[in-house]
């Protein structure tokens, strides 16, 4: 087992979700795993796959700058009994190859993981046609698709080595830069569909995924120093299917708020607003989302993206505070 500390955390925190997933986590379970092969769509450094490749040459397929292809590869390796892990940029790995995704992994069943390198606002630069902010939705609208988006480089390991585990398709969504600051300091459990609860509190729940939890949690500490409000944070990673155990022990909080680095249509928050709106309760929490709003973003750096768009701890702040005034 990988062991995760301090020393560790920040190792993998350099290398970036992906490079941690395929870096260390894959490269350990390649070790136990006979079975395993990797296939790419030309992105073997950006993903951080170059050391499994060099150390697996036999398991590595890049298959080029074919998206659609490298489903229909993946589908037909694992038919003959492979456990396939596809990786692409997220953006192509979505919207490209969605029908392809939908037909193998979700007609046919076959359990194909995807993992999305550089989602949301991760490929910069690189505009809009990069940016996978629709992902979520389309992932999650496919029968018996598990979705999972990791806070941090530690959890994508953790991510990667459960969905080994299961004979189901699963999509990891590597969202942040490499760099960013770890949550994870210390082990934790990691389950497939059940959150992690950072913080426990009663008044507001705030629900989070991906890298931009980070910034959840000083936006948080810096509304503590300004209300008097009991804050519950919740990691979570796992999308589809949902953590409903753990949404129903928050029912009493009298606000939700979601964050995520995805557009507000179709992600972790409307996950949320169904689950309410299928409550037969009268009385429910109210329901702030946050996201990318109805709009495209100016292309720039990482911090940019996230300032322009109110990601950043000092635009959750901001958000909140105008709804807690209201609410309480």
């Amino acid at each position: 087992m990988i062991k995760i500390d301090n020393s560790t955390s920040r190792v993998f925190a350099r290398l970036g979700q992906s490079g941690a997933a395929f870096g260390v986590g894959l490269i350990e379970e390649a070790e136990k795993k006979d079975n395993i092969v990797v296939l790419s769509a030309d992105m073997a450094k950006p993903a951080g796959l170059s050391k499994f490749a060099s150390l697996h040459p036999e398991k590595f397929y890049n298959i080029g700058i074919a998206e659609q292809n490298l489903i229909g590869v993946a589908a037909g390796l694992a038919n003959e009994g492979f456990r396939v892990i596809a990786s692409a940029q997220a953006c192509f790995l979505s919207m490209r190859c969605y029908e392809q995704v939908r037909q193998y992994s979700g007609y046919m069943g076959l359990p194909v993981i995807y993992l999305g390198v550089s989602a949301g606002f991760g490929l910069t630069f690189f505009g809009n046609t990069h940016y996978a902010l629709e992902d979520i939705s389309l992932y999650r609208s496919i029968p018996g698709m598990t979705v999972i988006s990791p806070s941090d480089p530690s959890q994508a390991i953790k991510a990667m080595e459960a969905s080994l585990e299961i004979n189901s398709p699963v999509y990891i969504r590597c969202t942040g830069i490499p760099g960013l600051p770890p949550i994870y300091k210390e082990d934790f459990e990691f389950k497939i569909g059940k959150g992690i609860t950072i913080q426990d509190g009663s008044d507001v729940v705030v629900i989070s995924s991906g890298s931009i939890t980070r910034n959840v949690l000083d936006a948080v500490e810096a509304l503590e120093t300004s209300y008097k409000l009991s804050f519950k944070i919740i990691d979570m990673h796992t999308i589809s299917p949902i953590d409903k155990e753990l949404l129903n022990q928050c029912m009493t909080s009298k606000l939700w708020i979601t964050v995520e680095e995805h557009f507000v249509s179709g992600g972790l928050g409307s996950v949320i607003a169904e689950f309410l709106s299928d409550k037969l309760e009268t009385i429910k929490p109210n329901l702030l989302r946050l996201g990318i709003k109805d709009k495209f973003s100016i292309p720039g750096d990482y911090n940019y993206l996230i300032e322009t768009n109110e990601l950043d701890a000092q635009g959750i702040v901001k958000q909140i505070t105008e709804c807690i005034r209201k609410v309480f």
